[in-house]
């Protein structure tokens, strides 16, 4: 594996003023030459030079890189902003350190209970290692793509899309908890070519057209049956409490038959859609 090696050349601006100061005093000599009639042999001889030494003057951008090759070996990265002078043999590719966003075209897949979904994810990222985004693989970005699409995919079938249980992840449910899986998995598949993941995270999800009314029904099914659930477990814890402050503040006392009606009535008007129309008994309960 090729790691990366910091090499920034040397301050280009320098080297600037020497080669206008050498370009200069060849011109100035070829002059001289031509005035006494001999031939400009210092232009003639000291062109190349020249040329070759403007030839290794490059320019890096704030958050930008520039991998240096010497023979088609790696030399290092300059990465340290302005102009920079190396040996004219290099041969240069210049990198983008910047920040950059990813994101998915819609996926279908199945989730962890099988239903099928669409899906789509974010993904923010940079380069941190050019050596590796250079020389590891054939086209970085290409590869920022792909694998990312492969890790959504594989963290889709991790979860489901949707449960009403406590303490179960979900795709809807529990979006921070699949971001930093999505996250890990995506950072784990790019290491290879020096990427560093930012933030992962879902920008789409749905159920797939064919079986989305179906599953609509089935998410408001599971719905009512969870809140009726929990509709009925506090009517009971009710209807227990006012049972004990009647017995123990002793306001009326109720045989078994009027408890059993008592609790009826109570969970019939807890548990009910409609409101209760109450009826006003004028006689005794006992007739």
């Amino acid at each position: 594996m090729i790691r990366e090696r910091l090499r920034h050349g040397i301050p280009g601006l320098p080297i600037l003023v020497l080669l206008i100061v050498f370009v200069a005093a060849m011109v100035v000599a070829g002059i001289r030459d031509i005035r006494a009639r001999e031939a400009p042999l210092p232009i003639i001889l000291l062109l190349p030079v020249a040329a070759s030494i403007l030839r290794g003057f490059f320019m890096v951008a704030p958050n930008e890189a520039m991998v240096l090759q010497l023979f088609g070996n790696y030399a290092g990265t300059a990465k340290v902003p302005g102009l920079r002078w190396a040996n004219p043999f290099y041969t240069r590719r210049k990198l983008s350190l910047r920040v950059r966003n990813f994101e998915s075209s819609h996926l279908k897949v199945n989730d962890h209970d099988g239903n099928p979904i669409e899906i789509a994810a974010v993904v923010v990222w940079r380069v941190v290692e050019t050596a590796e985004a250079t020389f590891e693989v054939d086209d970085y970005v290409n590869y920022v793509r792909v694998q990312s699409e492969a890790a959504l995919r594989n963290a889709a079938t991790s979860y489901p899309y949707d449960t009403h249980e406590e303490g179960v992840a979900s795709l809807r449910g529990t979006t921070n908890a699949v971001a930093d899986h999505l996250k890990s998995e995506v950072q784990q598949r790019l290491l290879k070519a020096g990427v560093e993941v930012i933030e992962a995270r879902i920008s789409h999800l749905a159920y797939a057209p064919e079986i989305a009314a179906a599953m609509l029904q089935r998410q408001q099914a599971g719905a009512i049956i969870a809140a009726r659930s929990r509709i009925v477990e506090g009517a009971v814890g009710m209807v227990e409490m006012a049972l004990q402050l009647l017995s123990h503040k002793e306001i009326v006392r109720l045989d078994e038959e009027r408890k059993a009606a008592m609790v009826s009535n109570l969970l019939v008007v807890l548990c009910g859609e409609k409101a209760a129309q109450p009826v006003v008994n004028a006689g005794t309960i006992y007739q």
